[in-house]
């Protein structure tokens, strides 16, 4: 049986580039198919930087495609494949994920052959510090995976970065807070003095060394975008184009007029707000964000769910005195 027949030659060797045109034809093919990840589709880059952050883990194309994720403009890798190229390694001696007895901490012990073990731990309380644990999603529906998988991606990360090449696990970046906006709105305002003048002369004149971009594209993924997240994502890409004037102004207004579809007006928060400041009992407090938290996460800003969090917080430790 020659090569070309060969089972185990046509696994290994079919949709693996052997120079950069191949790769890139293949980028071409796989970017134009709809049963790839839809962070893929219609982007041939993307399958391209993919494919080569896959080689350098040990991961086939399509392999690298269903394990690798864009976030916010950063390939990370999903939790399991993480461990998959852990265990591929060989370098694995054992690894123990357990729950504390109370089911609120994630425990997870490794051992590299020839190293002492490392435990890394995740506790809700942890996930409450980090403003997750009142997040609609994963956090709210499997707290427990979430925290088994965010222990696992600290020790493994650890102890095996020669393996992982420094890659983040996916479910830890979707967690991360981010400026994703055209321009930071909570900017500090320029201070007096010759070298803030210079900064500010040089931001006005920043579109001089811009270059022309089309902005025509992500004028309409703004306009068609269907989620918050997806929404984060173009702005960050048009962020990373360091816009000058007028273009930056301009899609700044259109982010923020598309944001505001999503999101529950402040006035709306305000009430949610002032609701828990009058509440008179520790059950009022917990209807309340029961009945009027809980369910609309998905629709605040993580400055709006901070604020009334920090509200709760507070009322709850005056009734509780």
């Amino acid at each position: 049986m020659n090569a070309l027949t060969s089972p185990t030659a046509a696994t290994t060797n079919f949709l693996t580039p052997t120079s950069l045109q191949e790769a890139m034809q293949i980028a071409d093919i796989l970017a134009s198919s709809d049963i790839v990840p839809k962070d893929y589709q219609r982007k041939p880059g993307n399958i391209l930087v993919a494919m080569q952050w896959g080689a350098e883990i040990g991961l086939q194309p399509l392999q690298a495609m269903q394990n690798i994720a864009v976030i916010n403009g950063r390939p990370s890798i999903w939790g399991d494949a993480m461990l998959a190229l852990v265990r591929g390694s060989g370098l694995l001696e054992f690894i123990r994920e357990e729950l504390s007895d109370d089911e609120k901490e994630a425990i997870c012990t490794v051992k590299r052959k020839g190293e002492e073990a490392t435990i890394s731990k995740f506790s809700m309380e942890d996930a409450k510090r980090a403003g997750l644990s009142t997040k609609q999603g994963p956090w709210s529906q499997y707290p427990k995976r979430m925290m088994k998988l965010r222990a696992r991606s600290y020790a493994l990360r650890d102890v095996f970065p020669d393996v992982l090449k420094g890659m983040a696990i996916a479910e830890e970046e979707q967690d991360k807070e981010i400026d994703v906006t055209p321009n930071d709105e909570n900017t500090t305002k320029a201070n007096s003095g010759s070298s803030a003048l210079k900064k500010r002369l040089a931001t006005k004149n920043k579109v001089v060394n811009t270059l022309a971009v089309d902005l025509t594209p992500y004028k309409e993924r703004i306009q068609s975008a269907e989620s918050i997240e997806e929404l984060k994502q173009v702005g960050v890409e048009i962020k990373a184009l360091g816009l000058g004037e007028p273009e930056h102004t301009d899609m700044a207004n259109l982010y923020r007029s598309k944001m505001s579809e999503f999101v529950l007006p402040d006035e709306e928060i305000q009430s949610i707000v002032t609701a828990l400041d009058n509440a008179k009992s520790i059950e009022e407090l917990a209807n309340i964000l029961g009945e009027r938290f809980e369910p609309f996460t998905s629709k605040m800003t993580d400055k709006q769910i901070d604020l009334i969090n920090k509200t709760f917080d507070a009322q709850e430790a005056a009734l509780s005195e």
